[in-house]
Formats: structure tokens, sequence, C-alpha cells
């Protein structure tokens, strides 16, 4: 997603005029903010799809991957994955689907409610994610592209947004176990 040749003039910034130009003045501000934050995105995930590319991964594959691997036993419910990366059903059916096909993980039925599907996190599940963890840590996190500083401020005034629109609650002190 990254152009190989820097814009003379930031198009969102253009887009800002275009709107106080037609007397949007209200919407200007709060148009440039989901511009800006979707650009952004665009960005980050670029950097996190080349650095994730080597190890035949989605950032989806990866997220679940890790999320397993912090798991006590490696496995937990799907329905408890949908839950935690806050994603559809099927998209979790989906990324599990396409994991168990390279080995990474595997299914189980649950052994306390026939119902339910544990997804298990296979050995070479648990080598690729420790290994593009450290690459991610190392290219992207690390450098995320802002100062420190910078990086708090943008976490602080997006987890005011997330919890305005309702996506969370004030969590304890230490979450519970897996």
């Amino acid at each position: 997603m990254a152009r190989s040749r820097r814009l003379a003039v930031d198009p969102i910034a253009e887009a800002k005029r275009q709107w106080l130009a037609r007397g949007w003045t209200d919407a200007a501000a709060g148009m440039t903010a989901v511009t800006s934050v979707m650009r952004a995105h665009q960005l980050m995930l670029a950097r996190v799809d080349e650095t994730l590319r080597p190890f035949g991964l989605s950032f989806a594959r990866y997220e679940l991957l890790t999320m397993l691997s912090f798991t006590r036993e490696g496995r937990m419910p799907m329905a408890s994955a949908t839950a935690r990366l806050q994603v559809h059903p099927t998209s979790v059916t989906n990324t599990v689907d396409r994991l168990e096909a390279s080995g990474l993980v595997a299914r189980e039925p649950h052994p306390q409610d026939g119902r339910a599907t544990l997804v298990v996190l296979t050995e070479a599940g648990r080598d690729v994610a420790e290994r593009a963890t450290a690459a991610l840590n190392t290219e992207v996190f690390e450098t995320p592209g802002m100062t420190p500083d910078d990086t708090d401020e943008l976490v602080a005034i997006i987890a005011r947004m997330r919890k305005g629109a309702g996506d969370f609650t004030e969590p304890r002190p230490l979450p519970d176990p897996l």
C-alpha cells in the first residue's frame, strides 16, 4: 500500500480544504480524522503484511496463532476465539480452516460440551507464531513510525474512542487467566 513516490500534496489536507470550501465545516474535522486513521491503517497493515508474508500468514491468522500461544494449553473454544478477536464466527472458521490446512492448528471436540469445538495450536503453529512475532517486533512494533510519546498518546486517544463506541469497558487490574 505504501507509495514508492511521495505526493507533493497531502490528499487528506486537500480533502479537508474541499470540505471547508463546500461549507461542510461541521464535518471537516471528523472527515479528516476518519480518513487519516484509515490511511494510517493502510500504511501499518502494509508493513505487517510484508513482514508476515515469508511465514505464509495474514494478520488474522497471526492473531489467532498468537492468541492460542498465550493460553496455558494452546487451545480454546472456537466461540472464545470469536469473542476475543472481535470478528464474525465465519471469519474465525475460515481462519482456522486455512491454519489447519497448513498444519498450524487442529480441531478437537470440546471435552465437556459436545456442541463446541476447540482450536488447538500445533508445535509447528507455535514455532511459526514465535518466529513471526520476533519478526513483527523487530520490523514493525519496535519502530511504528512515531516517537514513544506519540505512540502512547495515539493509543490513549484511540482507546477513549473505542471505549466511547462501546468496544470495551474498564478492564479489571489483571485479566483472568485463560
